[in-house]
């Protein structure tokens, strides 16, 4: 992983700890949580807190995480909302973390001025020891406090200010001032600068977890299933109406248009479907090529054309059906029939604009694993998984691609290729057979004039 982590792809956007302060906060909110402490005097966390050196320490990478549920954090710096989510178990929490650091932001910049911010996402269960124990998490609470009990001590000091004030002989009671003045140096003046962080759940419909070898749960659509990665037989019965797994492709396909969750790229306004598709098509002949030990380092377009038609009896058949697409879109060709059972049915969707589309992309993702490119950018973690078993000229090449086009405009190339970077997915606080048969599996597409 080493070429990924120099280029920043892996590991990236972590905040460094290096300060005795920060460090002694960190080990005092560790202790808090964990009862652990760590030796280290330098190190990096993510969006949560947790530190993959001192999970290697450890020799924990879920010291903050236990079990997979109800994930703990812990929070030095109102920065690290920026930073990403390691080793996640469902798609929900670093959304919800994000949001719980930007909703409360001025509250918690004057909390971690002194101290570190503790807490949990908590749900309503403390361990999954089946699939189907998912479907009870309805939805999770954020609970936080100071290692010194900061929040906890000033909302109970308001209450004795709302007695001192009501109270008619309050005024007497030298028990009650004393007892304000010694929380009040612990918490500052709390009328003009509440310490108070807001009570914030988050609903739970719709989501991936890692668990059980890759879930997607779909409750909150009109027609709800569940998307097991692995066997769903192995899964066993989940309550939901519909389980699918990768293997049954036509009944995904059905599922995401009845949800109206998918569009095809062609179809995409402002998108560049050409241009997409012929970029899927380069990382499927990168794949055929460092199979067969082709030489990749510093290929260009052009060079994996020559690759194309080198090895063209090893393109697989999602390649061909890329290459007819594009040759409809792009030379008025005949028109390619891709049914959802083709091998390039996947590859030619995305996620329309909606709550719930990075949920879907991750979907789309982890169902066409040849698009280096997507994977990366919409399910880091099959990413990783899938990058320590490629050959070492794949590597290369994909790290080169990532951080030559990706990395110098994410946000860019994100709109480019989903159309909607600001959408995110749901982290929600609680509060036609005919046409399809004639012009092709997407309905009408305008051909790129």
């Amino acid at each position: 992983m080493h070429r990924l982590i120099e280029k920043g792809l892996m590991f990236g956007n972590l905040i460094r700890v290096d300060s005795p302060v920060l460090v002694e906060r960190y080990n005092r909110a560790l202790k808090h949580l964990t009862g652990r402490e760590t030796a280290l005097d330098d190190f990096h966390v993510d969006i949560s807190g947790y530190s993959p050196e001192v999970g290697d320490e450890l020799g924990d990478e879920l010291y903050l995480n236990h079990a997979g549920v109800n994930r703990q954090f812990i929070l030095l710096t109102t920065e690290q909302a920026d930073a990403p989510l390691l080793n996640a178990k469902f798609s929900t929490a670093r959304e919800i973390l994000r949001q719980f650091i930007n909703e409360n932001r001025s509250e918690l910049f004057a909390l971690t001025a002194r101290d570190a911010v503790a807490g949990e996402l908590i749900n309503s269960i403390y361990g999954v020891q089946a699939p189907a124990d998912l479907f009870n998490i309805l939805k999770v609470t954020v609970e936080a406090d100071t290692t010194s009990g900061t929040v906890a001590t000033a909302k109970k000091l308001g209450q004795l200010i709302d007695r001192f004030k009501t109270e008619p002989d309050a005024w007497h009671d030298d028990m009650l001032i004393a007892e304000m003045i010694g929380m009040a140096k612990q918490t500052g003046d709390v009328a003009r600068n509440p310490v108070n962080l807001r009570h914030m759940e988050f609903g739970q419909e719709n989501f991936w977890t890692a668990l059980f070898g890759g879930l997607y749960v779909f409750r909150g659509v009109e027609h709800p299933a569940a998307i097991v990665a692995g066997n769903k037989a192995k899964v066993g019965a989940l309550p939901i109406p519909f389980t699918f797994d990768f293997s049954e492709r036509s009944a995904i396909a059905k599922f995401l248009n009845l949800n109206d969750l998918v569009e095809p790229i062609t179809d995409a306004r402002g998108a560049d479907a050409a241009a997409i598709l012929r970029q899927k098509m380069d990382f499927i002949v990168v794949a055929v090529a460092a199979s067969m030990n082709e030489q990749l380092t510093g290929a260009r377009e052009r060079d994996l054309r020559v690759l194309g038609r080198k090895h063209a009896k090893l393109l697989p058949e999602a390649w061909h059906g890329l290459a007819a697409l594009v040759r409809w879109a792009e030379e008025d060709g005949p028109w390619p029939r891709i049914t959802s059972e083709h091998p390039a049915y996947f590859y030619t969707l995305r996620a329309k604009a909606h709550p719930d589309a990075s949920l879907v992309n991750m979907l789309l993702a982890e169902m066409t694993p040849l698009d280096a490119r997507q994977l990366f950018i919409c399910h880091k973690e099959v990413f990783y998984r899938a990058y320590a078993r490629w050959p070492d000229e794949k590597k290369a090449y994909v790290v080169d691609f990532l951080d030559r086009e990706y990395q110098v405009d994410k946000a860019g190339m994100r709109n480019a290729l989903y159309g909607h970077d600001a959408v995110t997915e749901r982290a929600m606080p609680i509060g036609q057979p005919d046409l399809i048969s004639r012009v092709g599996p997407w309905g009408a597409i305008g051909r790129r004039g």
